[in-house]
């Protein structure tokens, strides 16, 4: 079975793979030249950890057919600690924060995404297909009528090729698109801004260096500020990515094993001069909408990029950056969920603001991690809020008047704990109170509390006290916690101290 998973992961998709792989590698060049600009250091150290990310994560990722390499999610957390201690201690960084995601994946942080809530990866999946586009924007503007003509005509070229019959299906449009353009801007000798005008491509394979930093307590303290917030971000894009892509291949994936291969991927381009990355959305998606579902395409994709910028340098440098520019408004196109704009009208007011609340955080701050906190923050009180309104507490009283039974229904927490004291009536005069909880149930210290604070007033009142129908679960806590079973506890706070 091992075998015949491991073979369809590789061999099962062979020419979609390898296609998706080569236009990857093209759409990933550009980019990485740019985050590695945006970071600091020279543009090699982002096209050798997008090398090495990509390959690495092939092998050892939990998500097959999904792309991680240099990011500018990433690249935005570098830019202090190139600038303050140099490329160096960026390496070092790169290494620990690798380590640290090796860690979160062998303490299972990977399962956390069970809290992540649908209006949050909703959220998350628009605010950065409108980045996508807001990073092409540059491209497109004190530009000649060129770069728009080009950018247009790409556009139609991946929309309207798919309809070709035969070669429509078996070839993927974006790289049809590339490859066009390419061959008229240097047939025409179009004056347009070329990858080439990126940054110099390295002219070398990369080789094994150990950061050359002292290996001491200094040290640590310097980068460890650094490699923490980097591989929070980079676990999260990369899981909230798996996600996505989840969905859109309809299959599943292992979690806590992209942490581990994250973090073995961030040491191995840390160990050959590259910066940390992870998965990235953009390039995960123009790769399943190519046609890639397995390893082979992310393999196919990291080891063509190489090749490609220290070999095919010349011919690389050529291609237009109107034709990325294309797939790249593509990619969010097709990235952004647009159902969610008709669903405002039919979910509740509480799911949008969740989804729009993140949209807004992460395209507002360009912080990955903080949108899709404040959206987890938001949809737990929103859903701590809507369960305490399931609570309720109604009772009877027996023919003689003497006995009152309160029958507690839900559940009680700290945000219903109010509400479940507030359901008593301490002031009426009875000899007995049975507190029925047959059907309720006690999370947390809060309730526990509550539970107390009733139980303790009616006593000073001179009732009989009774709690019946505790559940397993809810005795372990009260039985713990609570203290108005417990006679010398309650002798001190009534005073009997």
């Amino acid at each position: 079975m091992l075998f015949l998973s491991k073979k369809r992961d590789w061999l099962g998709n062979l020419r979609g793979d390898l296609l998706a792989g080569l236009v990857v590698a093209l759409a990933l060049i550009p980019e990485a030249i740019a985050f590695s600009i945006i970071a600091g250091v020279d543009p090699k150290v982002g096209l050798y950890a997008s090398f090495c990310i990509a390959v690495i994560t092939a092998f050892v990722g939990g998500r097959p057919g999904m792309i991680s390499a240099a990011t500018g999610a990433m690249a935005l957390l570098m830019v202090t600690l190139v600038k303050e201690h140099g490329l160096q201690y960026l390496l070092a960084a790169t290494l620990l924060t690798g380590v640290l995601q090796i860690g979160a994946g062998y303490l299972k942080l990977g399962s956390l995404m069970s809290f992540v809530s649908r209006s949050v990866v909703t959220g998350f999946v628009n605010a950065l297909a409108i980045l996508i586009f807001m990073a092409q924007l540059p491209e497109l503007t004190n530009v000649t009528w060129h770069v728009y003509a080009m950018t247009v005509a790409g556009l139609g070229i991946i929309y309207l090729f798919p309809y070709l019959p035969v070669l429509g299906k078996w070839l993927p449009s974006p790289l049809i698109s590339i490859v066009s353009l390419t061959a008229v801007a240097v047939i025409f000798e179009l004056d347009i801004r070329t990858v080439g005008d990126m940054g110099a491509l390295p002219d070398t394979l990369p080789v094994f260096m150990w950061p050359q930093v002292p290996l001491n307590l200094d040290t640590l303290l310097i980068v460890v500020p650094y490699a923490l917030p980097m591989a929070v971000v980079g676990l999260l894009e990369s899981l909230m990515t798996a996600t996505i892509i989840d969905e859109l291949t309809d299959t599943a994936s292992d979690k806590n094993r992209e942490c581990k291969g994250q973090g073995l991927a961030n040491i191995g381009a840390g160990l050959l001069g590259g910066m940390a990355g992870c998965a990235m959305i953009g390039q995960s998606v123009i790769n399943i909408k190519s046609g890639g579902r397995g390893r082979l395409s992310t393999f196919t994709a990291g080891t063509l990029l190489l090749i490609m910028v220290v070999f095919l340098d010349q011919w690389i440098s050529k291609i237009p950056m109107a034709a990325l520019v294309a797939v790249m408004i593509m990619v969010s196109i097709g990235t952004f969920n647009w159902r969610s704009i008709l669903n405002l009208k039919q979910y509740p007011v509480s799911t949008n603001i969740v989804m729009l609340a993140t949209v807004s955080v992460v395209v507002w701050t360009h912080n990955l991690a903080l949108g899709v906190f404040v959206g987890v923050l938001l949809a737990s009180l929103f859903f701590a809020n809507k369960i305490s309104h399931f609570m309720y507490v109604d009772s009877s009283i027996d023919e003689a008047g003497a006995t009152r039974t309160y029958r507690v229904v839900g559940q009680v927490f700290f945000n219903s704990a109010d509400k479940f004291t507030a359901a008593f009536d301490f002031r009426e005069a009875l000899e007995k109170v049975v507190i029925d909880l047959h059907r309720a149930h006690f999370w947390d210290i809060s309730s526990v509390t509550a539970l107390d604070k009733v139980v303790i007033k009616f006593r000073r009142e001179g009732a009989e006290v009774e709690v019946v129908g505790l559940n397993q679960a809810s005795s372990t806590i009260v039985d713990r916690f609570g203290m108005h079973d417990k006679p010398e506890e309650i002798e001190k706070v009534l005073g009997g101290h």
